[in-house]
């Protein structure tokens, strides 16, 4: 009885590896943190077609695509990972024509596409404030239970120009 290993680290490195935590919902998260509401409650603040519901949909459309390409590169990285724990253990034969082959290449193109997808979200959400928060602090004035107004934050205020007497 002496004899066995009952420390929780025996076997659990290769566990870690092959099912990390991963967050799937970049953009839904992205989304519930600056604009304080998820994107599906987003689609009821607003009149149908109207240009803050136009943006509204293009914030919800950006947000997704951002989770599924994160979802993508979350799963090749896994692979990957899971190939090269493999190899690090001598548990697999390793092909004449590269570890990873075209694996990294994948990577490396859907790491770029979720950066790019995370430009363009930032982007959308910049244009909905603009949009949206001037309408917001008009138009619902009275706080309804279940909403958070959206409030412009300083960064998206105009630049403050100085008068020079000329």
């Amino acid at each position: 009885m002496d004899d066995v290993d009952t420390s929780p680290a025996h076997d659990t490195t290769e566990a870690k590896i092959e099912d990390p935590v991963l967050p799937s919902a970049v953009g839904s998260q992205m989304v519930s943190e600056a604009l304080s509401t998820s994107p599906r409650r987003l689609y009821q603040r607003h009149t149908a077609s109207s240009p803050a519901d136009i943006l509204a949909q293009l914030v919800v459309t950006a947000a997704h695509r951002l989770d599924h390409l994160h979802a993508q590169l979350a799963n090749s990285a896994q692979t990957a990972a899971s190939t090269l724990t493999r190899v690090a253990a001598g548990k697999t034969q390793i092909n004449s024509l590269g570890v990873l082959q075209n694996s990294a290449t994948q990577i490396d193109i859907l790491a770029a596409r979720r950066a790019d997808a995370v430009d363009h979200l930032r982007e959308v959400i910049h244009a909905y404030r603009q949009v949206a928060a001037p309408h917001d602090a008009t138009a619902h004035s009275t706080h309804r239970p279940g909403t958070t107004p959206i409030r412009a934050s300083a960064a998206d205020a105009p630049p403050v120009r100085a008068a020079h007497g000329r």
